[in-house]
């Protein structure tokens, strides 16, 4: 008996110690569950979960599912840990119910879809560019640079704007929270962007009155924002360059 348990333990040690193909496999198959999760955060799914459940016929019809791939797809994200199913119908898990909501100030989703609409394309293109050097983005070809594409088209500079938003609000709130903001009256935000750094400056200290400094173009999708969060009256924009500015700050100060 004690040799069939030393022979036993020997075989469980030898499979522990076997290299096995799970890690490999699950990252090289990683973009199903990337892109499932990515493809849910353009069609809203959360957001239309937010705040209550619903059945498969319900979300199939309100989300423009097809029904070949309905099921499997809110199953699918039931099995990836973004959605919860009971007694047949699904909800937001706390995770997705608190970070991908669009209607919470908690969203974080914005880099996501950028990720979805302009990265995850690019990305097919890794191995044409570990062979060429070639930009594989909008520069691809000869194309302009990417800030120069990305500022010409509004609708992509403000994916752009809110994914800078999705990836620094929790950093934002931390500073609005920490720095000793009662010794100021005023705050800029060089670089603003969408503006959550000093929206959240403003949210979290009812006694400053800050300003957002970007280029232009951004102007649209910072006011829209500030508004969105009832700052409009204490939070303005100002457009310009830093890179422009603080040059003719140096020679208007060089030529003093």
């Amino acid at each position: 008996m004690s040799r069939q348990k030393g022979l036993d333990k020997r075989m469980t040690e030898s499979k522990t110690n076997e290299p096995g193909i799970e890690a490999i496999m699950q990252v090289g198959l990683g973009f199903w569950a990337s892109k499932t999760l990515l493809s849910a955060i353009e069609m809203e799914v959360f957001t239309e979960l937010a705040g209550h459940d619903e059945d498969l016929n319900s979300l199939q019809g309100r989300l423009g599912l097809h029904p070949r791939s309905a099921r499997d797809f809110v199953d699918a994200l039931v099995a990836l840990g973004f959605l919860q199913r009971a007694n047949g119908k699904y909800s937001n898990t706390p995770a997705t119910e608190k970070f991908l909501d669009k209607h919470k100030p908690t969203y974080v989703g914005g880099i996501l879809e950028m990720a979805n609409r302009r990265l995850y394309p690019f990305w097919g293109n890794l191995t044409a560019a570990l062979r060429t050097g070639e930009p594989q983005n909008e520069g691809k070809g000869g194309g302009p640079n990417f800030f120069a594409a990305l500022y010409a088209d509004p609708e992509n500079l403000k994916g752009f704007l809110k994914a800078m938003t999705g990836i620094s609000t929790a950093a934002n709130r931390l500073i609005a929270s920490k720095f000793p903001w009662k010794k100021y009256k005023t705050a800029v935000d060089v670089g603003t962007a969408q503006g959550d750094l000093i929206t959240q400056v403003a949210l979290a200290n009812p006694h400053i009155s800050g300003i957002g400094f970007d280029l232009p173009e951004v102007a649209p999708t910072f006011e829209e924002y500030v508004a969105a969060n009832g700052l409009g009256g204490r939070v303005v924009f100002q457009g310009g360059s830093f890179l422009v500015n603080w040059r003719l700050r140096d020679v208007s100060h060089s030529a003093a």
